[in-house]
């Protein structure tokens, strides 16, 4: 299965969402992962490079690449089909690359905030990808909300966005987010983050790319 985490919006999270997803089905699920990273800033990689000189065990690989060399690199993953595939997206709609990366996703997770710019920019990309893809599935995870505001738009935006695909209940905004790397999530973040994540596997992945024979690559932090 390739899973794509994206949004227009520049600062939406995407990177941490697709460390943390990552971290839970490796850790949590026991599945086998890898991670495509085609994000400008390239950041899971970096966290991967220096968790490599530290000597962890990777419980999952990460490969950084771009839209040039991604119809290739399909083609070799795809090889195995019980691998799930993140992929980390650069935030960006104006590159035909993008084309055969929407087209081979069969599910896209998009982070998004309570904001009238994010939400335009969400419905955007959203449109966009559903035009070139119609038949790949849409999850929304609010993501980096502040318990204490107020959000008056947010029924006006989960309403959109359910017409498209599913909402996943809240990440709250933490700080504690930024301590995640490819080898561990903090174990303080289960509580918030294993409702998106158990609703995200049940509905799309339970069944079908469990690996009872991988050995469990390291526990919830």
């Amino acid at each position: 299965m390739i899973i794509i985490i994206g949004n227009q919006k520049g600062g939406a999270g995407k990177s941490t969402l697709t460390l943390l997803l990552a971290n839970f089905l490796t850790a949590a699920k026991n599945c086998s992962v890898t991670v495509i990273d085609m994000d400008y800033q390239q950041s899971i990689s970096q966290k991967f490079d220096k968790a490599k000189v530290l000597e962890n065990e990777e419980p999952y690989q990460v490969i950084p690449a771009t839209l040039e060399t991604y119809p290739v690199l399909k083609n070799l993953l795809a090889r195995n089909q019980r691998d799930i595939i993140l992929i980390d997206l650069p935030g960006k709609l104006d590159d035909d690359g993008l084309l055969p990366v929407f087209n081979s996703a069969d599910l896209v997770i998009c982070p998004f905030a309570y904001d009238e710019f994010t939400f335009e920019s969400t419905v955007l990309f959203t449109v966009v990808l559903r035009k070139i893809n119609p038949k790949i599935s849409m999850v929304f995870v609010p993501n980096r909300i502040k318990s204490n505001a107020r959000y008056e738009i947010m029924m006006e935006v989960n309403e959109q966005l359910s017409r498209f695909g599913k909402l996943t209940p809240v990440l709250p905004d933490r700080v504690d987010f930024q301590r995640v790397n490819t080898i561990h999530t903090p174990a303080i973040l289960y509580p918030v983050i294993i409702p998106v994540f158990e609703q995200i596997y049940n509905d799309y992945l339970h069944g079908k790319h469990e690996n009872p024979g991988r050995p469990n690559p390291g526990g919830t932090g």
